[in-house]
């Protein structure tokens, strides 16, 4: 599959579209460390809350975190935000009881990154609600669990932008703490899980930002 390039317009005008049957409508925003996710799912939410109140939500993939209490034994904190600290197979069954909308709402997790702790139950998503925007590093990962996902999706987008961008974000994201501290989120973490997502990824229906 070839993907297409989107503006924002775009993207609202596909997922839109998609749900012009009644149906509920599922689309992955994927893309590195640093590259805007969040705020693209923001805008597109807010695009089709304007259109019709009430009707896009945002799912984050980082609600799905695994905690430090399970990480730190498994050695696994330094690699916090790498594919094999989260719950891909948890975030699989969210997106299947989403698909399902059976139930009156359902709460999902949120990432408080001031603390880097996953808050359960920290957002409700009504049945009412007819877009779902998922956005994370890892949905369209082509490995092991994160497979699962796959099927759920209606839209898929990867954003891609200049590692010189991504850089100077994380470094913004990360200014407070010491130098060594910093390196290491970058040029040890953040940055290496950046190229896995753009090398190992499927190919999405939209690729937004610059090459």
């Amino acid at each position: 599959m070839t993907s297409k390039a989107a503006t924002l317009e775009t993207l609202i005008a596909a997922i839109a579209t998609k749900g012009e049957a009644g149906n509920r409508v599922i689309s992955a925003i994927a893309g590195p460390p640093g590259a805007g996710k969040s705020t693209l799912a923001e805008q597109i939410v807010d695009a089709l809350n304007s259109a019709e109140p009430g009707s896009s939500a945002i799912l984050p993939m980082d609600g799905y975190h695994y905690d430090d209490m399970l990480l730190v034994p498994r050695g696994l904190r330094p690699r916090k935000g790498a594919p094999e600290t989260f719950d891909a197979a948890g975030f699989a069954h969210m997106l299947m009881r989403l698909r399902q909308n059976a139930e009156p709402e359902i709460a999902v997790p949120v990432f408080d990154r001031s603390i880097e702790i996953a808050r359960a139950g920290a957002r409700m998503i009504s049945q009412s609600v007819r877009y779902i925007i998922a956005e994370g590093n890892y949905l369209l990962l082509d490995e092991g669990r994160w497979r699962e996902l796959h099927r759920h999706y209606d839209v898929t987008v990867m954003i891609r932008e200049p590692d010189a961008v991504l850089r100077a974000r994380l470094e913004d994201r990360w200014k407070n703490l010491t130098a060594e501290e910093r390196a290491w989120k970058l040029d040890g973490n953040d940055l290496p899980n950046g190229r896995r997502v753009m090398e190992g990824s499927i190919a999405a229906d939209f690729v937004y930002g610059a090459d």
